[in-house]
């Protein structure tokens, strides 16, 4: 992917803003809906949006398997040839993915809005698009679209219910049935993306290509919900 900002010659035409234009074919994939809890979010985002990346990553790459800590998952995401002999280091390219998803996360966090008693709700898409430059006015006026030729629409509800911590018998099942429940449904998000990525790839452009991660419209400010989901320690692991 061309993630980071692109370096030009000089232009002798006056430049205009790229603004974005919908290809003919473009594809829209709406994955099943998810619920969780506060501190389930970031990482099942992560494995989605990861996941999303690595199947429409442009040309061969090499895969790495990332094991998620709060669920009993292993998603697969885009590695490079060093990350592969070094696991520690980082590329640029994977540093700048990397920020594009974080930035993707939080901006979905400070965008969910009440949809009831502890309840929240947002919304996230990912765009995937190429430029196109484009003249006029006898070329003294250059354009620059984004063409998007595909994009991923995901809504999460988020149960802000504080979990039971004690060790009766009555907060073990319900911790066990709300980790079960939320890792059911990521599941079957991972096995839709698999099921897209097999079938019609016609509309995917030969050529490079950018993405980006965009939310649902703000509803109001949701400063606290995002500190709190940002620095929630992680889930207890009742497998073991």
């Amino acid at each position: 992917f061309e993630v980071a900002s692109r370096c030009h010659d000089q232009p002798t035409a006056k430049t205009q803003r790229p603004f974005y234009h919908y290809s003919m074919n473009c594809k829209e994939h709406h994955l099943p809906e998810l619920e969780l809890s506060t501190g389930q979010v970031r990482e099942a985002l992560q494995a989605i949006l990861y996941t999303i990346l690595f199947i429409r990553s442009p040309g061969p790459v090499t895969p790495r398997d990332v094991e998620c800590e709060g669920f009993n998952l292993t998603y697969p995401r885009i590695a490079s040839d060093k990350l592969s002999a070094m696991p520690s280091a980082h590329s640029p390219l994977d540093s700048n993915v990397d920020k594009k998803v974080d930035d993707g996360i939080g901006s979905f966090l400070m965008t969910l809005s009440q949809i009831g008693p502890e309840l929240l709700s947002g919304g996230l898409t990912i765009s995937f698009f190429e430029r196109r430059a484009t003249r006029q006015l006898f070329g003294l006026v250059s354009n620059e679209e984004k063409v998007i030729w595909e994009q991923w629409h995901l809504r999460v509800v988020v149960n802000n219910t504080p979990r039971p911590v004690s060790d009766d018998s009555a907060a073990v099942i319900e911790r066990q049935r709300i980790q079960d429940t939320a890792e059911g449904m990521l599941r079957s998000v991972l096995v839709k993306i698999f099921e897209i990525a097999g079938g019609a790839i016609d509309h995917v452009p030969p050529v490079m290509y950018e993405f980006e991660i965009n939310c649902s419209k703000k509803a109001d400010d949701r400063e606290n919900v995002y500190s709190r989901v940002a620095n929630m320690p992680s889930l207890i692991n009742l497998s073991n």
